[in-house]
């Protein structure tokens, strides 16, 4: 198999084993961290009883990794932070979210591996010196190298037009896939691997969905049966070069014969994506009648419909114990207000689960029957002002809410600090019940972004993170 095809078969049903072996976390984390795994105490644990252990950990967490992250240390020396005493003090050391993509561009576009290597190492925990990069083709073979020295880095697809590169080790991948195993269908349905698979995307690649591919197949998946939208791999190099394509035509610098190429190649592409979209529905459908885990976006979801209904079939002609995991946003297009009831009566009485998170975070927060989101113990999750700067008090709350930007102290990861400000507005409601009548506080069903795509997200201290990285690097 082709390197770039790696990050499929050779990396599933190992994880487990992976996790089983695993050295276990420093105390209080690792308490923290196996709490989700009974998630019905986990998610109606008060508050207060979660804080104490929480604040402990950020402070073990943080005295370990300042001595081991570069730039976590200049944030700490900037901030005249010396030790967490509260959790105000998290968040002049959260990074900002642009920050894994912070490298120089013109290091990606000139293939200085070496370099990128180099700014990495700033972000990371494990010593990266031991990656080859003699002779890197592209940014798929960079990745690869990377994994083959023992570095599980991820890559966002880049469609915004700049790829961002994610360290985790092996170690996070498997408590991260233990982690949705026990939380991502709660309160609902447990996993229990059984399922035909239907995933709606690609499952090979070091791409940060093809990871959450193969995790939902590892928990939910019947061997040999995970039927996906594409088995060719999810390439890097050809995700940032289409990016950079639509990047020039909209700024006028591409020439007439390059957009006529680039329209043709892409024509071509949606009609072949088209011919296998179909027969992945065609053999969903097939199957309607037994237990499936299906993942979908919101339009693929009504593309089903659509040849469902092309076929004679009726709405809610599904297994009861189907399980539904659809998400991605609708921003551009074409669907109906109500597209959630739609899709909900389409499928019928099948078990219908969702989540709030995000690719730089490991636990993933999951929706009760209230549709508010629960947070595990080992998350600290932080709302605050639209710049990033303070965090919101109960002072600041309206009716027992508030509404800011979501920051977050992720206390599973090893491979990196897990401390972000995210560019997502979301409300908090801090009552001390969610209406489910389990604890609070819960994120409500109403997150939305600060700053739309093409546009530029104002974070206090993304700036200056940015020229500290930069500046950390030989020219």
């Amino acid at each position: 198999m082709d390197t770039h095809a790696q990050g499929g078969v050779a990396d599933r049903r190992t994880q487990a084993d992976v996790a089983a072996n695993a050295k276990p976390l420093p105390e209080p984390r690792n308490t923290l961290v196996e709490m989700a795994y009974e998630p019905d105490k986990a998610f109606n644990t008060p508050k207060a009883e979660l804080d104490a252990l929480r604040l402990e950990a950020a402070r073990e967490l943080f005295a370990t990794r300042r001595d081991q992250i570069p730039l976590l240390a200049r944030r700490a020396e900037d901030a005249g932070i010396d030790e967490i005493k509260s959790f105000e003090d998290l968040v002049p050391l959260l990074f900002a979210h642009t920050v894994y993509k912070s490298y120089p561009q013109q290091l990606f576009n000139k293939g200085r591996w070496d370099a990128m290597v180099q700014w990495l190492q700033s972000l990371s925990v494990s010593d990266l010196s031991n990656v080859d990069t003699t002779d890197v083709k592209d940014v798929d073979d960079w990745l690869q190298r990377l994994w083959d020295a023992g570095h599980a880095v991820l890559s966002t697809s880049g469609s915004s037009g700049k790829v961002s590169f994610l360290t985790q080790t092996m170690e996070d991948r498997a408590r991260k896939t233990k982690h949705l195993r026990h939380t991502q269908a709660w309160p609902f349905t447990t996993p229990s691997a059984g399922r035909p698979v239907f995933w709606f995307g690609p499952m090979f690649g070091r791409n940060s969905a093809v990871e959450m591919g193969i995790s939902n197949e590892e928990n939910w998946g019947r061997p040999g049966e995970t039927n996906a939208l594409d088995n060719n791999p999810l390439l890097i190099s050809e995700v940032s070069r289409t990016a950079a394509m639509r990047t020039r035509i909209a700024s006028g610098t591409a020439t007439p014969e390059e957009i006529t190429e680039f329209e043709t190649a892409q024509a071509e592409k949606t009609a072949a994506g088209a011919a296998e979209i179909e027969a992945l529905i065609d053999k969903l459908l097939d199957l309607r009648h037994e237990p499936l885990f299906i993942y979908g976006l919101w339009a693929q979801h009504f593309m089903v419909r659509d040849r469902a209904r092309e076929r004679g079939i009726p709405d809610g002609d599904f297994h009861p114990d189907t399980v539904l995991f659809p998400g991605g946003g609708i921003k551009g297009l074409n669907l109906p207000e109500n597209y959630r009831e739609l899709i909900t009566e389409f499928y019928g009485d099948v078990i219908q689960i969702g989540t709030y998170g995000m690719t730089e975070m490991t636990q993933l927060m999951p929706r009760c029957e209230a549709r508010c989101y629960h947070v595990p113990p080992a998350l600290i999750l932080m709302i605050l002002d639209a710049d990033g700067d303070r965090l919101l008090t109960e002072a600041d709350a309206v009716d027992n809410k508030l509404t800011g930007r979501v920051g977050f102290l992720d206390l599973l990861y090893e491979g990196r600090w897990g401390g972000l400000i995210t560019g997502d507005k979301a409300t908090l409601d801090i009552s001390e019940k969610c209406a489910c009548g389990r604890a609070g506080p819960v994120i409500l069903d109403t997150v939305a972004r600060y700053a739309q795509p093409g546009e530029e997200d104002h974070i206090g201290c993304a700036g200056t993170i940015d020229a500290y990285v930069r500046g950390g690097l030989s020219a």
